[in-house]
């Protein structure tokens, strides 16, 4: 029997959706192809998730190293080498670059290097150093992924994107981060860890908008309490090279010197030159593809997953949405994507973790509703001089008893809200908390403790 594509599915975009899609579909029989200009990985692995964790992890030693005095330890000098950090991020980042495409090779995905287009619902036109090359296929899937964003300040080519940030050469000593998103408290909080000044610059009325506005205020507090000089209500007019850096001229008049500056002011879908138009794939805001409930566009043929569409921007959303097509395509179809309580953390130091509705969106859904929480300082901390406090929170639904919101910051914050993540996918009441017996001690324990509602 002739095929009239030469392939089932042709994936755009070796991310973490797109890798994850190419490898299912493959394993179910599916002649399959992904194209990939970059490294395989995507922004998670190379730019990421990964890195950006490691790079946590290591300024948390910064923490440790100074903690151990008051549990008896005499340590030494130490030395910061950033320069074997960046190494050591690079050999693993590799590492995984590899086991990606071993992943796909055994899976029998052909990977194809260069850039995709979209020429209609059925074509793709790969073009690379050697000359351009079209290929058919019965379904396409875009998981191209997002960029960062700059903003239109004077000589904004002076900073950089939060692209960069993992090999800055030579080590930023004073570091200036604009924005008050996650990924700007994530390397503000990096940074200082590992030894720079930092200035985080902001122009909104409080950081990490669209979290818990109590968790925002307490993190908020807890980053400048860890030595970073936090400032809203800031915003940046332009940029100057200077002898001794960069000076930020900043709207209220007033200046700033650095030796890094940072842009961590958003990310937009990555759609520049993927033939959206040409193909007739709708496009929404920031150029993001439109898809419905089963993640096609308005080209049937064609589908998107991941950051492309701005839906929900974060990796396991990538995995699970692209195990939704492949089961659509090529499975039963049973496998629906829920956008609810999907868990999610920050890794700042103290690090932040939640599932569910902040506050005020439980105010506005359900009315009634009770909240209870407790900030204190950790065990660990109390034989150290660490200005550390933890924040746990339970937004519960006064008619249905229902915990609905599950907020905490403070140490492995995802961890622990990981399982907690769980219990609530099951529809556990505040009851079913407090029948639950705590782990002794620990801060996880103190959400099956709250008694009291403060509000």
């Amino acid at each position: 029997m002739s095929h009239p594509h030469a392939f089932d599915l042709f994936v755009i975009g070796g991310g973490s959706g797109g890798v994850r899609a190419a490898r299912m579909a493959a394993q179910r029989g599916a002649r399959v192809a992904l194209a990939e200009a970059a490294a395989l990985g995507g922004t998670c692995v190379n730019v990421g998730c990964i890195p950006k964790k490691l790079y946590s992890y290591a300024a948390h030693y910064a923490h440790d190293l100074r903690d151990a005095a008051g549990y008896g330890w005499q340590v030494g000098p130490s030395h910061f080498d950033w320069h074997r950090l960046r190494a050591n991020r690079a050999a693993e980042i590799a590492r995984l670059n590899r086991i990606y495409e071993k992943l796909l090779a055994d899976a029998g995905v052909r990977i194809l290097r260069g850039w995709a287009s979209l020429v209609d619902g059925h074509t793709v036109r790969l073009q690379t150093t050697h000359g351009s090359e079209v290929f058919s296929a019965r379904h396409i899937l875009i998981a191209t992924g997002g960029t960062p964003t700059v903003p239109a300040v004077t000589q904004a080519e002076l900073g950089v994107s939060s692209d960069a940030m993992f090999d800055l050469e030579p080590f930023p000593r004073r570091l200036a981060v604009v924005g008050g998103g996650y990924i700007a408290c994530e390397f503000a909080s990096i940074f200082r860890g590992l030894g720079a000044q930092v200035h985080q610059l902001y122009r909104g009325e409080q950081i990490l908008r669209g979290f818990d506005d109590e968790v925002r205020a307490f993190v908020a507090g807890q980053l400048a309490a860890n030595g970073i000089d936090l400032r809203l209500h800031t915003d940046v007019a332009s940029l100057q090279r200077t002898a001794g850096g960069i000076r930020l001229q900043l709207q209220d008049g007033s200046r700033l010197e650095a030796d890094t500056v940072l842009f961590a002011t958003g990310r937009v879908p990555n759609v520049s030159g993927l033939g959206l138009e040409a193909a007739g794939v709708r496009q929404g805001r920031d150029g993001a593809i439109e898809v419905d409930v089963h993640h096609r566009t308005s080209v049937p043929s064609i589908h998107a997953v991941g950051d492309v569409t701005a839906r929900v921007q974060l990796t396991p959303v990538a995995l699970a949405e692209a195990m939704a097509v492949v089961d659509r395509l090529f499975g039963d179809g049973r496998r629906q994507m829920d956008y609810d309580l999907i868990p999610t953390a920050v890794f700042t130091q103290p690090a932040i973790g939640t599932v569910g509705l902040g506050e005020q969106q439980a105010r506005e859904r359900y009315g009634n509703i009770r909240v209870f929480r407790s900030d204190f300082k950790a065990l660990r901390h109390t034989l150290t001089d660490s200005r550390e406090r933890c924040l746990v929170k339970l937004v519960v639904d006064a008619a249905s008893d229902r915990v609905v919101g599950l907020h905490m910051v403070g140490p492995d914050a995802g961890e622990v809200v990981q399982g907690f993540a769980v219990a609530m996918r099951a529809g556990a009441t505040k009851a079913v908390f407090d029948a639950t017996i705590g782990i002794h001690p620990t801060v996880a324990e103190e959400f099956v403790t709250l008694r009291e509602a403060a509000r």
